[in-house]
């Protein structure tokens, strides 16, 4: 993944409705802004019931966005990410409805996990108590095959999502025909979407297991064979993307998002600094996605025997940090997350960032520049790129808390927001974050006081500095140019 300041959009949200309004708008008012553009899901449909991450057809481009012809031509001028989507596919698919149809005569019935297939010899409420899902109740769904029988299947998610074996045979070949068709089309990173539930074993949580991870291992090699590189999306325990980043490419660095809130809350740096100096060097930096604001990430958890493992703050501070994210929206946040939204998320709260902040427009500059000069790739959201603001209009429309943070945007919109002087200092801070050699060099975390925050890159004669003064809530941005040390004007 190039080095350099990536992209995070709907095919169908920025600028218009299909990857050609798209690609207009990357190669005319956004030209030279990205190197890469991480692509979420254009598959058939773009528009089910997870907004395309239950897909119908992964292997086809949703013909209302374009085809895989566009997606060839934008993969000449900019590094594309695209969504493998391990865990699920949806109801409506091919597959699944010839299961529903033909039951175990169906050649595809091994790709779906009966109850029975996961707890051949039953299972007690201890071992179902252990199955970790990121939603209240059990990951199972009944549905009624065309003989009439009932069976129990698993859908970690919703019902609309049915979860895939990846170890039966058909499942196999499943996700390595779409790794074949991402390469022939200039696809460079796979993402692993929801890859950290595809292992289903009982006795144990069925999560991030360790033959998760070697199944996520096994499918990192047989991408790399392709020349692709793996991003790993995973929400958990610290420790545990500091784990997974030791055998794929790159993995998200969650925990950056809400400990940057903290300590523009707080004005305090202090656990800010601690997670800098141990966060995975080969990360992929996030401060909004089409996700939530992730809070799991930097709490407390319970290990398999039993032991709690701190977080990167302390639970009340937690607690306290999800309470003033919706203090800053104005209640909007709260109306969005958990019992108040129909997908019930339990590690995320469902925000723009700008509206975290509060929409001060000089706390954001400081958040972004912050993840571009904390280590990793930086990816920004299309959403977050135009300091949008959250969609209660779209919230109430769909009834899904996610839906608020992503917002259609008309071209005339987004043109719109380009004008605006908080949008135009991002550009220029995201210019400089591609442009300036320092950045392939060597990361340091000078040594400061709590509420100060100074970081370095250093190459050969190139380098530069933020420093972040968070009880005055100012920043400074130093750098080198032809010998001579310059301030970047924000």
């Amino acid at each position: 993944m190039r080095n350099g300041v990536h992209l995070i959009t709907y095919a169908n949200r920025l600028g218009g409705n299909n990857l050609e309004a798209l690609r207009k708008l990357l190669e005319g008012p956004l030209k030279n802004s990205f190197v890469g553009a991480h692509l979420l899901p254009f598959f058939y449909p773009v528009d089910g019931a997870d907004s395309g991450f239950d897909p119908i057809d992964h292997s086809m481009v949703d013909p209302r966005v374009g085809t895989w012809d566009d997606i060839s031509a934008l993969s000449n001028s900019l590094e594309l990410t695209a969504d493998l989507i391990v865990n699920h596919i949806s109801r409506n698919s091919p597959q699944f409805q010839d299961y529903l149809k033909n039951g175990e005569n169906s050649p595809y019935s091994g790709m779906f996990l009966t109850f029975g297939s996961v707890f051949p010899n039953g299972a007690t409420q201890a071992d179902l108590l252990r199955i970790y899902r990121p939603r209240p109740g059990l990951p199972f769904s009944t549905v009624s095959l065309a003989n009439g029988e009932k069976v129990l299947l698993w859908t970690t998610f919703t019902s609309e999502q049915i979860d895939l074996n990846v170890r039966d045979p058909q499942g196999d070949a499943y996700w390595k025909g779409l790794l074949h068709k991402f390469q022939q089309h200039g696809i460079k990173t796979v993402r692993l979407d929801a890859v950290g539930y595809a292992i289903k074993k009982p006795g144990t949580s069925c999560f991030m297991i360790p033959e998760t991870f070697a199944f996520i291992d096994e499918l990192t090699q047989y991408a790399r064979s392709l020349g692709l590189e793996v991003l790993v999306e995973i929400h958990a325990h610290y420790r545990t993307q500091i784990e997974i980043a030791r055998q794929v490419d790159y993995v998200y660095d969650f925990a950056l998002p809400p400990l940057i809130l903290h300590a523009l809350y707080n004005r305090t740096a202090r656990y800010l600094k601690a997670w800098l100096e141990i966060s995975p060097r080969n990360a992929v930096t996030v401060l909004d996605t089409h996700d939530g604001i992730g809070v799991m990430d930097i709490g407390a958890t319970t290990d398999a025997d039993g032991s709690v493992l701190p977080g990167l703050i302390p639970t009340d501070e937690l607690d306290r940090l999800v309470e003033t994210i919706h203090e800053m929206s104005k209640g909007q946040s709260r109306s969005a997350t958990g019992a108040a939204a129909s997908n019930l998320d339990l590690y995320q709260v469902n925000c723009t960032y700008y509206d975290a902040l509060g929409r001060n427009d000089r706390d954001y500059l400081i958040a972004r520049a912050i993840q571009f000069f904390a280590p990793g790739v930086p990816q920004v959201y299309y959403v977050g790129l135009l300091a949008g603001t959250n969609d209660m209009e779209l919230l109430a429309r769909t009834g899904v808390g996610r839906e608020i943070n992503r917002h259609y945007y008309s071209w005339d919109e987004v043109q719109e927001a380009l004008t605006r002087t908080v949008v135009q200092k991002l550009l220029r801070l995201i210019r400089f974050r591609n442009e300036h050699p320092a950045f392939d060099g060597t990361f340091s975390l000078q040594t400061s006081p709590d509420s100060l925050l100074a970081i370095r890159w250093d190459n050969s004669e190139a380098w530069a500095e933020l420093k972040v003064d968070f009880q005055a809530s100012t920043m400074d941005i130093t750098f080198s140019e032809s010998g001579l040390e310059k301030r970047l004007d924000l």
